[in-house]
């Protein structure tokens, strides 16, 4: 579970609408003014999220905006100084983490509020008329440093953190003669050095402009919004990735938005990410009152619903070596292969290079058992075409089951 949550839940109109209205840090202040989550719950969050199946969690400590969940030493933008007047990272990391799931923070590299950070293209005041006479006042060392500090408190004053996620960097994103910002501004290597320094463990997102020259081994790949085509590389390397989508169009909390996926996509977003060897990170933005919406909470039950039954396709899943037919994809775990059967077709599907090698056949779902043709049997008459032994033809009822993406169990011979 990704979670973005910040001042911008009252706006109500996607978590970057400070950049896109180009609202002032002091027009912006109207939401620090009334931030009041009075329903916030995270043990309820919590319950929602493994009841959904998911295994970790990634919180917006501080977005864009600046705007910081935790009493920070380092800064009054903060929840503790709104009306709410408490701290919202703690109960996050204490209920979260009693419902058995790892607990992870997301820290923007981009702070809007930041006295010292400097205006560029992304920047809210960026077609301000002073923006670049303004730039002259501000030095991106100081801010590099306010930021080494509060990483500092996000990964000693919580305990064991599994997950950061610095988001992002966007070195060639000029604007007016204004320069975008990298690993120089971030100070990276520093930063990722005091990372691994307060907790050894930890897994570092990929969006801090670290080199690729092997000094800075990736852990996590980020890909954002699609599914890769393949499974994501490093220097044509294997390495850890988890694709991060949305629920909607928006990653904070919108109430007009309107393109907010179906259960198929949903699922199937899930498939074809671990059938690539990838984890998914699905986010849910709160109401400004600290409440999932019931949009969220039925596609986190679609979620819920659709593992309980298959989850043993996907928990400690992967890819597979065979070559699923065109409208399903396969995930396998040992000696269990399971076909998802994305785009239900009629009676048949014909699998290349499995004849001979299953033993047993079942839904998942319920585990009746699926039937096979004989390989040496044609499976239509009229134009006696004829199976092949190197094909397994599976026999499937006409009607779809009722559930949102069918799996078939293959358990191979050994």
């Amino acid at each position: 579970m990704f979670i973005h949550f910040g001042l911008y839940a009252l706006g109500a109109r996607h978590e970057w609408l400070q950049h896109r209205e180009e609202i002032a840090p002091a027009d912006y202040a109207k939401y620090f003014e009334h931030f009041d989550p009075d329903l916030y719950d995270p043990r309820e969050w919590a319950r929602r999220a493994k009841q959904a199946g998911m295994k970790y969690v990634v919180l917006t400590a501080k977005h864009h905006e600046g705007f910081c969940l935790w009493d920070s030493k380092f800064t009054d933008y903060k929840a503790t100084n709104t009306p709410y007047g408490k701290d919202l990272l703690k109960p996050y990391v204490e209920d979260y983490r009693a419902e058995g799931l790892k607990v992870g923070f997301y820290y923007s590299l981009i702070d809007w509020h930041h006295p010292e950070f400097p205006i560029d293209g992304i920047h809210p005041l960026r077609n301000h008329p002073d923006a670049i006479e303004m730039n002259k006042t501000r030095d991106v060392r100081k801010y590099a440093e306010y930021m080494r500090n509060q990483v500092t408190e996000l990964l000693t004053d919580f305990g064991d953190i599994s997950v950061i996620w610095f988001d992002f960097s966007y070195p060639k994103r000029e604007y007016r003669g204004m320069p975008g910002k990298g690993r120089d501004d971030w100070q990276s290597e520093e930063l990722i050095g005091l990372v691994r320094q307060l907790q050894p463990n930890i897994i570092v997102g990929d969006r801090l402009d670290l080199p690729t020259d092997g000094n800075f081994p990736k852990d996590l790949a980020t890909p954002e919004q699609y599914t890769p085509r393949v499974a994501p590389t490093v220097n044509g390397k294997p390495v850890r990735w988890e694709v991060c989508h949305t629920f909607s169009g928006s990653w904070g909390y919108h109430r007009d938005e309107s393109t907010w996926k179906d259960a198929g996509q949903l699922i199937n977003i899930l498939i074809d990410t671990v059938s690539l060897g990838g984890n998914l990170l699905m986010n849910v933005g709160p109401t400004a009152r600290g409440t999932f919406d019931k949009r969220a909470i039925s596609a986190l039950e679609t979620y819920g619903e659709w593992l309980r039954l298959n989850g043993r396709a996907i928990y400690g899943a992967g890819p597979s070596a065979f070559t699923a037919p065109n409208g399903t994809k396969f995930t396998q775990k040992g000696n269990r292969l399971y076909l998802h059967i994305q785009n239900w077709p009629f009676r048949h599907i014909h699998i290349d290079g499995l004849g001979g090698k299953v033993k047993y056949a079942q839904f998942l779902h319920d585990a009746s058992e699926i039937h096979w043709l004989d390989p040496k049997a044609e499976v239509d008459s009229n134009i006696g075409v004829a199976v092949g032994e190197s094909m397994l033809t599976l026999e499937l009822p006409v009607i779809k089951p009722d559930v949102v993406v069918p799996v078939i169990e293959l358990i191979l011979k050994d």
